[in-house]
């Protein structure tokens, strides 16, 4: 049987964000940039949520790229940066044995969050799957090119190749699967709230419409209607 036919676990997996920085964002013309980062912290959440080993990585983040979004080292305040010079992630030692390390407890599917698409994406995805057994799953919708086209043919060329092209809340509800388990259940939905866009609206509205659950924010009176007729 494929590997690939696994399911993504908390158990099988591990993540990856590569240059996640102000001025590579500022290149990205595939999708909307606001988007882009929310898509970013969201899958950051998540990974979280499952307590996934997560590693980080940028490129000359102090001659060129800046750093890391604040809202990403907010989730994981804990975790080193590993600074490269390369634009192939793959290149560094450091990177290297971060993957290794988790790889060792069976975590051998990463998960990749990158920018960009055709160039940090690609390299790295192409030299791992060369060098290793590891699986790559990219998260289509937090990485970013600098064009449509870009993108694109980037994410073909990958699945050429064996990578598996997802979405940030496709990982998150692969994780959660089943709703049964409480544990996680509260946590997933309040990223879902918060980023998952229409679905998590939906969410909202259910909770407060239909089940009658307070609302997320206290706010000052709701004042009836006064005709001005």
């Amino acid at each position: 049987m494929s590997s690939k036919l696994e399911i993504l676990t908390p158990q099988n997996s591990q993540v990856l964000f590569i240059d996640q920085q102000p001025q590579m964002a500022l290149g990205v013309q595939s999708i909307d940039r606001q988007l882009l980062k929310n898509n970013v912290v969201g899958l950051a959440k998540s990974a979280k949520i499952f307590d996934i080993p997560t590693s980080i990585t940028t490129v000359e983040t102090e001659c060129f790229a800046g750093y890391t979004y604040p809202e990403l080292l907010a989730v994981f305040p804990e975790t080193p940066i590993l600074e490269r010079t390369s634009m192939n992630s793959w290149d560094d030692l450091k990177v290297r044995e971060a993957l290794a390390a988790n790889a060792a407890d069976g975590r051998k599917k990463i998960v990749v969050s990158g920018l960009w698409t055709e160039v940090c994406n690609v390299t790295f995805a192409l030299s791992c799957l060369a060098d290793t057994d590891y699986e790559i799953y990219m998260v289509a919708d937090a990485s970013g090119g600098t064009s449509v086209d870009a993108h694109k043919y980037a994410m073909d060329r990958l699945a050429q190749v064996g990578v598996v092209p997802v979405t940030w809340l496709q990982v998150l509800l692969e994780w959660q699967r089943d709703w049964a388990r409480s544990d996680t259940y509260d946590a997933v939905i309040s990223v879902v709230k918060e980023h998952a866009g229409a679905y998590g609206m939906g969410v909202d509205y259910a909770y407060t419409m239909v089940h009658k659950a307070p609302q997320r924010v206290t706010h000052g009176p709701t004042l009836a209607p006064k005709s001005a007729a």
